[in-house]
Parts: C-alpha cells; structure tokens; sequence
C-alpha cells in the first residue's frame, strides 16, 4: 500500500517513497514456515547534506526527483536491477562510500525513464503530520481487518473521530471513500488467491472478506475488467 494505492508486490520491487506518504508492505499468510520475505531499505532526511545542497546546478534533477516522490516513484526494467545491485552491496561499503552510492542512487534514478508514479493525486493536498500519522493508523487496521467484518464505528475510533468525521476524513485523504477502499483491499486479496491457489470461488468469496458471492462477482470484474474465473484462467494458464 502506497498513499491509496494498493497492488500486489513482487520479488525485486524497487520504490522511492517521499516523507509522510503512508505505506506499508504486507505478505500473505503461508503454510511453509520457510518462506520468508526481506527488504531492503534506505532512509534518509532531505537535509541531511544541508538544506542548500540540492539546490546547486549539479543536483537540478534530484531535487527535482526528490519532489516528486512525495507521490511515490515506482522504478522498474534495467534501472531496478542496477540499483538493486547497488543497495545490496551498500552494507560492505565505508560511511563515506555508502553516501556517495547513495548520491549515485538518487541520479541513476532522477536520469531514468523506467520510472512512474504511484499515486499522484494523494499528495496533491499534502497532509499534516497528524493526518498522516492517522491515516497509517487507519491503513494499519485495515490491513489486519479487511477479511473480517469492519464496523465503520471501530475504524473511526481507531482514528480517535467520530463515524461522520472518520468519513469526511478519509474521503479527504484517500480520494476515495472508507468502503470504496475496504473493497480494494479485498477484491486485491482474492485476485491474489485465484491467481496463487486451486481453491473454490466461492471459498475465496468468503475469505476475502465478501460475504455474496453474486456481490463478489459484481465487484470484482467492475474493478480487474473479468470474473473471478476468467481472471483465474488469465492467471493460470494450462
């Protein structure tokens, strides 16, 4: 989840994610204790070099880089795999060497063009610090909740709002409203099982959350473009 988007993530992701942009990265339940998921991750204050830096003619185009991901950049093709290289070896580097790659990074990334936003309108009113803190919070609970029943009552108070003001709030933030949003979440949840196991429709129906399965199948192919079947077939060739 990145701002309002939500998508499924895959092995060798790469993103550059601004400051009070909401996110999280959640990997699915597994039956094989085995099966582990790692990210590597660098964090880093836009002033950490002085708030002047980026701003000489050498640094034009991540400062200008650096603004846009307050939107979230998705990096992808050749570029991630660089990068990738480079932030697995930043370990066994010196201090002095890790910020230098780390310069080298945000160029290689500010000179691509395998780059694209992800969710572009969520900043496009910035939220306060505390917005943004509430809106994780919110994210956080539907996260570990989706598949259940979510009572609007519950959700508010985890925003600490009341049911009205939760749904002015979070239409506000999201662009979207609080059951627009849970219905992401779940429709995203069964793509990922049709795609990922043999089990029933109708069984993924109800573990997705949905409670009708003639509303599942409404849904689902209003928001992926196909049924759940025939998004399985799509998925899973034989």
């Amino acid at each position: 989840m990145v701002g309002k988007q939500v998508s499924s993530f895959e092995s060798g992701d790469l993103v550059l994610l601004g400051s009070n942009l909401p996110h999280t990265w959640l990997s699915a339940d597994s039956t094989n204790e085995k099966q582990t998921v790692e990210q590597v991750v660098i964090q880093f204050k836009k002033d950490f070099v002085g708030a002047q830096f980026w701003e000489i003619p050498e640094m034009t185009k991540v400062n200008s880089l650096l603004e846009k991901a307050k939107y979230g950049i998705q990096i992808s093709g050749k570029t991630r795999d660089i990068l990738a290289k480079m932030m697995n070896q930043k370990t066994e580097l010196s201090p002095t060497k890790k910020f230098i790659q780390l310069i080298d990074i945000l160029l290689i990334i500010a000179e691509s063009k395998e780059c694209e936003m992800i969710d572009f309108h969520f900043m496009e009113q910035p939220p306060t610090p505390l917005d943004t803190e509430r809106f994780r919070k919110v994210y956080t609970y539907l996260s570990e909740n989706y598949t259940s029943e979510v009572a609007l009552e519950s959700i508010a108070a985890v925003a600490n709002l009341s049911p009205t003001s939760f749904c002015r709030f979070f239409k506000k933030i999201a662009r979207q409203t609080f059951v627009e949003s849970l219905t992401q979440f779940r429709v995203n949840h069964a793509a990922n099982l049709l795609s990922s196991s043999e089990k029933p429709v109708s069984q993924i129906c109800f573990e997705s959350g949905f409670s009708n399965i003639s509303y599942f199948n409404k849904v689902f192919k209003r928001t992926l473009g196909q049924n759940p079947l025939a998004y399985r077939k799509f998925q899973q060739p034989s």
